[in-house]
């Protein structure tokens, strides 16, 4: 039976899930996400051990846990990584144990045959996932089907790429990462003065960019240990001033 503790729910595989803590909407399907699996007609079932996590607004549940290989779902976010090109699409990495996704070329605003994108293996690339099956190499998009407009997505010029447990990918992605994912350390660094700019891809990355070398590995640093270390709000506090302190 899943376990409430301060308000969180804690599940283990096999665990039944009250049907009050599953979201509903009049209009919208249920989207699971990562660590259940349904189970017709209706039931619910963790195949990992974490925290189940709901965000009413999109209608979606999932599983929050640090473990396991990333697999594609439509609408991620994620980083890839350029690997080679064709006449009509970028072959991208997003790990190093899945297939190269798909990226066609003209999946980019305003983008023409002319005006297409030109990037070299190796370049970074921020896009959604538009297509996910498991019998299917997966296709990406750096576009908003709905608006054409870029919206924060494409090509990552500059900065430094961090490898982030899946994890510590959807606390940061979700749209309360401090109230709901316990996630302040980036809201801190900026706090104390630091300027810079971050993409984070569901697929354990964050890619950090900043006019100063020295900002872009603290901010990494910061990240990478509130993620490996479990930090908690006060710890991320702590540690943060402790950077900022060394670098002055």
């Amino acid at each position: 039976m899943a376990v409430a503790q301060s308000e969180r729910i804690f599940v283990l595989p096999g665990d039944r899930i009250d049907p009050s803590l599953i979201p509903s909407h009049p209009k919208r399907a249920l989207r699971l996400g990562p660590g259940l699996r349904h189970i017709p007609p209706n039931e619910l079932v963790p195949t990992v051990a974490g925290q189940l996590v709901t965000d009413h607004k999109k209608n979606s549940i999932w599983v929050e846990y640090n473990g396991g290989r990333y697999v594609p779902t439509v609408g991620d976010l994620v980083i890839g990584t350029v690997h080679h090109s064709a006449v009509d699409y970028f072959y991208v990495m997003l790990s190093g144990y899945t297939s190269n996704a798909i990226l066609p070329q003209l999946a980019f605003e305003m983008a023409t045959k002319k005006t297409r994108p030109n990037l070299s293996p190796g370049a970074l690339v921020y896009a959604r996932v538009s297509l996910a099956n498991r019998h299917m190499d997966p296709e990406l998009e750096c576009v908003s089907p709905s608006t054409g407009k870029a919206d924060g997505l494409g090509p990552l010029n500059g900065g430094m790429l961090f490898d982030i447990s899946l994890g510590m990918a959807r606390r940061l992605l979700m749209r309360k990462s401090v109230e709901e994912g316990k996630v302040v350390v980036l809201e801190e660094l900026g706090s104390a003065g630091l300027a810079f700019e971050t993409a984070v891809g569901r697929n354990g990355k964050i890619w950090v960019n900043s006019e100063k070398v020295k900002t872009v590995l603290v901010v990494g640093r910061a990240v990478k240990e509130t993620d490996e270390n479990n930090l908690t709000v006060e710890q991320q506090k702590k540690l943060v001033r402790k950077l900022v302190k060394e670098m002055s």
